[in-house]
């Protein structure tokens, strides 16, 4: 933690403290993360980037620190979920790191208390890489387990096509492009329409 700033004297710091402090702290970044997201996030809460005459908070944070916006709000976010909503002591995050917090952030924000832990759980016991791999396998579970009859003909038409043309995906839609180019557009509407009803038809005598 840095010697300028910690969490149990930050009401007490003047803003001329914070800037300073955001100064120091961000070249210990991995070290002084947590201390850096609780400065950020109380001065763009505060609006006290005003005094330095910036209109918003991106423009202070990329003119006054050449920082990006994109990674002063991950700074802000982990302070604000895992400290400040969650009550994770400091030193469990730290530990955690910035990389894999932001893997599991989108899966534990507004996610119930058994839940959130059980990530804080798996962050702290798997590297960066299994961790990814881990919510790869359960993202790829989700979308198979939400896909329609009609997901699942579309992906095995176009497989198919592309494996008959032995072409990419984009290569495919340019032959079908061609292919329809000079097509008499209502009668395949009329075909289209046909195969759709018969299509629909069948589906729901499936799930009778």
């Amino acid at each position: 933690m840095s010697e300028i700033f910690n969490t149990n004297q930050e009401s007490s710091l003047t803003p001329e403290e914070r800037f300073k402090a955001i100064g120091v702290i961000k070249h210990r970044l991995e070290e002084d993360f947590v201390a850096l997201g609780e400065l950020l996030s109380e001065i763009k809460r505060m609006r006290t980037f005003k005094i330095k005459g910036y209109k918003n908070f991106k423009e202070f944070i990329e003119s006054e620190y050449n920082m990006s916006n994109t990674l002063a709000a991950k700074l802000i976010s982990i302070y604000d979920i895992y400290i400040k909503d969650m009550n994770v002591d400091s030193e469990t995050v730290k530990e955690i790191g910035m990389d894999r917090l932001s893997l599991i952030k989108p899966l534990i924000k507004d996610s119930a208390y058994d839940v959130q832990e059980e990530w804080l759980k798996q962050a702290e016991e798997l590297t960066h890489q299994d961790l990814k791999e881990k919510i790869k396998e359960i993202r790829d579970h989700e979308r198979e387990s939400s896909k329609t009859l009609k997901d699942v003909f579309i992906e095995q038409y176009m497989d198919n096509m592309k494996g008959y043309f032995n072409c990419s995906g984009k290569e495919l839609n340019y032959k079908l492009a061609l292919f329809f180019q000079d097509s008499d557009l209502e009668k395949v509407n009329d075909i289209i329409r046909e195969k759709q009803r018969k299509f629909e038809e069948q589906i729901e005598g499936d799930n009778i």
